[in-house]
């Protein structure tokens, strides 16, 4: 296969690596130039474009399968709908025009849920604010080009963490993320090798028009989530009054699990945050 991994950062040169690895070509779009180019020296071939730009879609080349998993330049609803709506559009364009299959990396941030509850692939978006409202509006898009007949699916990715990104121990032990108030809020996880597990098998996979969740078979609740990476670190949790905003729900994927045939190199956070942080050493 060629496939096009659009946002070949973090997340879309993990999966690149891995298609490289099983013998895809890959075609990887920066919107930087110099980033695009760098791509270059891991056998991805590069392209700077950015795809909300008009035109975008003339210079994509014919492939037979897109990951979209592109991000937004800053936090606000201005760039998620550049990131999420006008680039996905042109994506979607393009894979009706090639006939190739497309995943979007959506996140479970569209589900605000805070009442402590399990959420499947079947429950309602709950977006909380008006970026995540872009999210949702960008997962309707893809399933009604799903039910159009367009091989597009979504996968919602929980907490993303893994090598070069384990900023929940900052948190930890920097105090932000303390025991106290909230520290009963769920919180879930998706190592990255899991969450490139996932997309690859929805690529092979996937339903035309599905939601799936990309999320690993143990969420925790918080104060677990602090007592262990502190207690591994040697810090004492800090303590706090006043409970973080934010949903409170566990994320389930088992149903993605079974129809897409995915086995979890990292059931919870600790098989993943393991290799990522030192144990220290106690007398």
């Amino acid at each position: 296969m060629h496939v096009l991994v659009a946002g070949c950062g973090w997340l879309g040169s993990a999966i690149a690596r891995r298609l490289l690895f099983e013998g895809q070509r890959v075609t990887g779009i920066r919107r930087d130039p110099a980033r695009a180019a760098a791509l270059a020296s891991t056998g991805i071939a590069p392209l700077a474009l950015d795809l909300a730009a008009p035109g975008a879609e003339a210079r994509l080349p014919a492939v037979d399968a897109v990951v979209a998993c592109q991000s937004a330049t800053s936090d606000t609803p201005e760039a998620y709908r550049a990131a999420y709506l006008d680039a996905n559009r042109a994506l979607l364009a393009h894979a009706r025009r090639c006939g190739a299959r497309l995943v979007y990396t959506g996140s479970t941030g569209v589900l605000g849920q805070s009442d402590g509850l399990d959420v499947d692939e079947s429950s309602p978006p709950m977006p909380l604010g008006p970026t995540a409202e872009v999210l949702a509006e960008a997962e309707r898009a893809i399933q009604a080009a799903g039910a159009a007949g367009l091989g597009a699916c979504v996968v919602r990715l929980s907490g993303l963490y893994g090598p070069g990104r384990a900023g929940i121990v900052e948190r930890v032990r920097s105090g932000r993320l303390a025991l106290g108030a909230g520290e009963q809020a769920w919180m879930n996880f998706c190592h990255l090798d899991d969450a490139v597990s996932f997309v690859l098998a929805a690529i092979a996979r996937g339903a035309p028009g599905a939601v799936y969740h990309g999320s690993d078979a143990a969420p925790a609740r918080r104060r677990e989530v602090v007592r262990w990476i502190a207690d591994r670190i040697g810090v004492e949790p800090a303590r706090a009054t006043v409970a973080p905003p934010g949903p409170d729900r566990r994320v389930l994927s088992e149903r993605t699990r079974a129809a897409l045939g995915v086995t979890l190199a990292c059931p919870s956070f600790r098989e993943g945050l393991i290799p990522l942080v030192p144990e220290v050493r106690r007398a």
